[in-house]
């Protein structure tokens, strides 16, 4: 019998989900819960077999949601006590200072990723609500919390430190996290195999960019930067994020704006971005506005990528040169004008991208610079369900995790 993961993504409002055969790595089957909580009412969306399975109802919590994805394995397929479950993962963004590795669903781990919400307020509550749902419903299956901020655990601390006061940065936990971590790792590690280049000595540059955008810098296939920060809004320019702005804009807004501190974590993580700019989140909406000749769109992308180039040329100076840079994730995959603006960018320091390539949509890994391009340029579709189902399995087969929790029936 085949061997599979359920993974789980639970945001505020939302839960995506799906079923990962490990042998594969394909995905058997997804799902979408939206507007969990809301006055309107929810949108569920399952897939299996090539069909697709939809329900419009009132989603009062998670709880409900959860119960109602579990009927529709049952009753659309494939059911989850046939399909050989061994785990079920759930992604978690930010891991602290606590967990440098994943860890079972207990009551003491679901305890410490709600305190964790201080570090990631839109995304570790649902999180942790979502494995204590679902460790409720599927109490003999083992559950895996996997976090983001993992993979950036070891950054150097020259990386991972503020020049803040040391005092206030150690009470408080402050420093720099990351985010994105099981997408940087997976991506980074498939690229040695994938070139066919020794992974000792490789320098690579990761771009992360779909609503939420992050950068990364591996050498020899460990972190040594990344963009994120003690939140995921520090770094890029996103979706709906200010990503790098200076802090002081904070005293001046509250001085002058007279805005406290939820109106301005609302104006910085929902409200700004390439929505604040264009009044569109979509990467595909602002290339129309710009077809369109809106001068406001045009600004918004040249800054969106200014802010890319910067950060590729800071870590190329970090890693002592470069040799692979990778697209990945929702604008990185798909948005061959984001990636060509990028590149011509880069050209200066030799880097030629294979136009044809580079406009030719595929769901492969390719590479879309020529040959004599002074860095190699990649296309990897992120698959961070895959690595969550892996180190999931591997949690569950043990039956204990590094911290000593055990799984119980």
């Amino acid at each position: 019998m085949a061997k599979t993961v359920l993974v789980i993504n639970s945001g505020s409002s939302s839960i995506k989900y799906q079923l990962v055969d490990l042998e594969s790595g394909e995905g058997l089957a997804s799902g979408l819960v939206e507007k969990i909580g809301e006055p309107i009412d929810g949108h569920y969306k399952h897939e299996y077999n090539g069909e697709k399975h939809e329900l419009t109802e009132k989603i009062e919590n998670h709880e409900q949601g959860l119960k109602r994805v579990l009927q529709f394995f049952d009753e659309f397929g494939p059911k989850l006590d046939e399909s050989g479950i061994v785990a079920v993962g759930h992604r978690v963004v930010q891991g602290g200072h606590i967990f440098p590795k994943p860890a079972l669903v207990t009551d003491e781990t679901i305890a410490k990723v709600e305190e964790l919400a201080v570090l990631a307020p839109l995304h570790n509550g649902p999180e942790a609500k979502g494995a204590e749902v679902m460790r409720e419903l599927l109490p003999d299956v083992p559950q895996v919390f996997v976090f983001d901020s993992s993979f950036f655990v070891d950054l150097p601390e020259a990386s991972s430190t503020y020049a803040l006061n040391k005092e206030v940065a150690d009470k408080y936990n402050i420093r720099r996290y990351g985010a994105h971590g099981t997408s940087h790792q997976y991506v980074s590690s498939v690229i040695p195999e994938f070139l066919g280049k020794p992974a000792e000595g490789l320098k690579q540059i990761v771009l992360h960019i779909g609503n939420g955008a992050s950068a990364s810098a591996e050498l020899s296939g460990r972190p040594i930067e990344t963009s994120m920060g003690l939140t995921p809004l520090e770094g890029l320019v996103m979706g709906s994020r200010t990503g790098d702005i200076d802090p002081a804009v904070v005293f001046h807004l509250i001085r002058n704006a007279g805005m406290d501190v939820d109106e301005l974590d609302d104006l910085f993580n929902k409200k700004s971005g390439m929505m604040g700019m264009t009044g569109f989140g979509d990467m595909r909406e602002v290339h129309r506005l710009i077809a369109e000749g809106d001068e406001n769109a045009k600004l918004a992308l040249d800054v969106y990528i200014h802010r890319i180039v910067s950060y590729i040329g800071a870590y190329a100076a970090q890693l002592g040169g470069l040799d692979v840079l990778t697209f990945t994730a929702g604008v990185g995959e798909n948005d061959e004008i984001v990636r060509r603006m990028v590149c011509e960018k880069l050209a200066p320091f030799g880097v030629k991208l294979d136009n044809e390539k580079n406009d030719t949509r595929s769901k492969e890994s390719r590479v879309i610079s020529t040959p004599d391009s002074s860095v190699t340029v990649c296309i990897v579709p992120t698959n961070e369900e895959l690595a969550i189902a892996r180190k999931s399995a591997e949690i569950a087969a043990n039956g204990v995790d590094t911290y000593g929790n055990k799984f119980e029936k």
